[in-house]
C-alpha cells in the first residue's frame, strides 16, 4: 500500500496525527493520540484537519462540538436500548458515523488537498430514511404532538433529537456562510437524524402507546 497522508501538528512535547482517509482504506482511518495535552489551544485557537488554526468558538467548531455532544448523549441513550438489539445497533452505526461527520466539517469542502478526505456520502442518509421508514411501521398513529419522556430510554433519544436539530441549526448557518465548504450530504445527514430519533423515542415507548401526548392548554 502506498504511504498515507496526513497532517501532522507537531509542538513540542507531543505528536499528533489527524485522521486521514484514502479510498485504498476501505474506510480505515488511522489515528496516533500518544499525548492527551498539547497546551496549542491555550490562547483560544483549535487546529481544523487541514492544520489552520482557528477560534474555538468559530462556527464549524461549535457545529462539529455539537455533533461530539450528540455522540455523548447516545452513549447514555445506547444504556436504556439494550432490550431492543436492532435498535441499539443502529445507534452504534450513528456513533461511528458522527465521527464521520466531525471528520467531514473539520475539513472545509472548499479546501484543495492532497489526500481524499473523508465525508458524509448520500448513502448514510438513505440509511437513515430506510430505518425511520422500518422502525415508523410500527408505530401507533399520532394525533397530537408529544412530551419529552415516558421511558429512560424515549427520554434520551427525545433529547438527542433535539440536539441534532440545534446542530443542524449551525450546520445550516455555516453554509449561508461558506456556501461551497460544507457538503450537502452532511447537512442532509442531520437532519434525517433528528427525524430517526424522534421515530426511536416513540418506538422505545412501546411503539407509541406509552407516549405522553401534549394536551393544548390543559393547565390554563
Amino acid at each position: 500500500m502506498r504511504a498515507i497522508p496526513a497532517l501532522q501538528k507537531t509542538p513540542a512535547r507531543s505528536h499528533v496525527t489527524f485522521p486521514t482517509n484514502e479510498i485504498s482504506l476501505k474506510g480505515q482511518a488511522m489515528v496516533l493520540l500518544n499525548k492527551i495535552y498539547t497546551r496549542t489551544g491555550d490562547k483560544g485557537t483549535t487546529a481544523l484537519g487541514t492544520g489552520e488554526r482557528i477560534d474555538k468558538h468559530d462556527l464549524r467548531i461549535e457545529t462539529y462540538g455539537t455533533s461530539d455532544e450528540l455522540n455523548a448523549i447516545l452513549g447514555i441513550a445506547r444504556l436504556h436500548c439494550q432490550s431492543d438489539s436492532q435498535l441499539d445497533a443502529m445507534l452504534m452505526r450513528i456513533q461511528n458515523d458522527l465521527f464521520d461527520l466531525g471528520a467531514d466539517f473539520c475539513i472545509p469542502a472548499d479546501k484543495e488537498l492532497e489526500f481524499e478526505p473523508l465525508r458524509i456520502i448520500d448513502t448514510q442518509v438513505e440509511r437513515l430514511e430506510a430505518e425511520i421508514d422500518l422502525l415508523n411501521t410500527d408505530l401507533e398513529p399520532l394525533n397530537s404532538f408529544i412530551l419529552p419522556g415516558g421511558s429512560p430510554a424515549s427520554a434520551h433519544l427525545h433529547q438527542a433529537r433535539t440536539v441534532a436539530r440545534r446542530a443542524e441549526r449551525l450546520a445550516t448557518a455555516l453554509m449561508q456562510r461558506e456556501p461551497e465548504a460544507v457538503t450537502a450530504a452532511a447537512v442532509k445527514y442531520l437532519n434525517r437524524l433528528s427525524d430517526l430519533f424522534f421515530v426511536m423515542a416513540r418506538y422505545m415507548n412501546d411503539k407509541g402507546h406509552a407516549d405522553i401526548l401534549w394536551t393544548p392548554g390543559a393547565s390554563r
